[in-house]
């Protein structure tokens, strides 16, 4: 059986970019925490902490041991000349508020956030400045669009979020403002402005989908068409592998969407001649090449 890696696979610019400034404080030997996990990817989030850089899902649930020493108070609150913890900052992104906590106790901040994810908060924020209703094209409750909502809000404006134009409120007025969460498919966010001018609105868009995003999908809907079946690696919390198993549906009914090799059943390939491989950009190399060298043994 034939086994193809996608053109575009894999993790992305700002995950590696993540992953490297983590391991950076690892190494440094200091204790260090994220908000939420760094990746969208449960095995990399099992790493990191057991080697010393915990997932935390607030700024208040870090205790740190030296803070009594340092004089703060019981709380965990750190004051800024103390020798505190590092908190990253994961490749989503967090609220300017949860920000503003993390650097109000004191804590040693290392910036993660995926470069292209600030380009689309600070869109966000502009439009929102500008006196725009902005419409957020994505996944209520992600940690991204979260964020993305609240920056807008930060600057002083209302924000809507929708997965889908029919999900675009009633009783809109210009101006409106447009911008997508970094992952979301192109046609989702090009089927949204269009009902917004069909509504006869004159919105005012900034793509802010990721390249890679982009790149990742189009070259999986390619292999998709062109082989028995697909297996997407990727974790099942993350919406840009989530999209890549749903493009390969589109063409490939035989699509896998999985974590790990171990997830994979060799019955599931019978008659197979030519499997094809993509992955997330939440995902590394080491668990690709794991997956590839499963399927070659079938």
């Amino acid at each position: 059986m034939e086994v193809i890696r996608a053109k575009r696979a894999g993790a992305c610019y700002g995950v590696q970019r993540a992953l490297d400034m983590a391991d950076e404080v690892i190494a440094d030997g200091g204790r260090a925490y994220t908000l939420g996990p760094l990746i969208h990817n449960p095995q990399v989030v099992a790493d990191l902490a057991a080697r010393g850089a915990e997932a935390v899902s607030s700024v208040e649930e870090i205790r740190w041991e030296g803070a009594a020493a340092a004089g703060a108070p019981a709380d965990g609150v750190v004051p800024t000349n103390a020798n505190a913890p590092a908190v990253v900052i994961r490749s989503h992104g967090v609220t300017p508020q949860v920000l503003a906590a993390v650097e109000d106790r004191g804590f040693s901040v290392v910036d993660a956030t995926c470069p292209h994810v600030s380009r689309a908060q600070h869109a966000a924020a502009e439009l929102a400045a500008e006196g725009c209703r902005v419409i957020v094209v994505g996944e209520a409750g992600h940690p991204e669009v979260e964020g993305l909502t609240a920056w807008a809000e930060e600057a002083g404006g209302k924000v809507d979020v929708v997965a889908a134009p029919e999900e675009i409120p009633e009783g809109l007025y210009d101006p409106v403002g447009v911008v997508a969460q970094t992952t979301q498919r192109r046609e989702n966010l090009e089927a949204v402005v269009a009902a917004l001018r069909e509504a006869g609105l004159a919105p005012i868009v900034k793509n802010t989908i990721c390249s890679a995003t982009r790149q990742r999908q189009e070259a999986a809907a390619d292999l998709a068409s062109a082989v028995d079946a697909m297996v997407v690696i990727g974790g099942r919390n993350s919406s840009n592998t989530t999209r890549l198993a749903e493009v390969c549906a589109l063409t490939c009914p035989r699509t896998f969407h999985i974590e790990s090799a171990d997830e994979l059943d060799p019955a599931a390939f019978a008659g197979c001649r030519r499997v094809g491989v993509t992955a997330g950009a939440s995902t590394p190399e080491n668990q690709i090449a794991a997956v590839e060298a499963f399927l070659r043994t079938l």
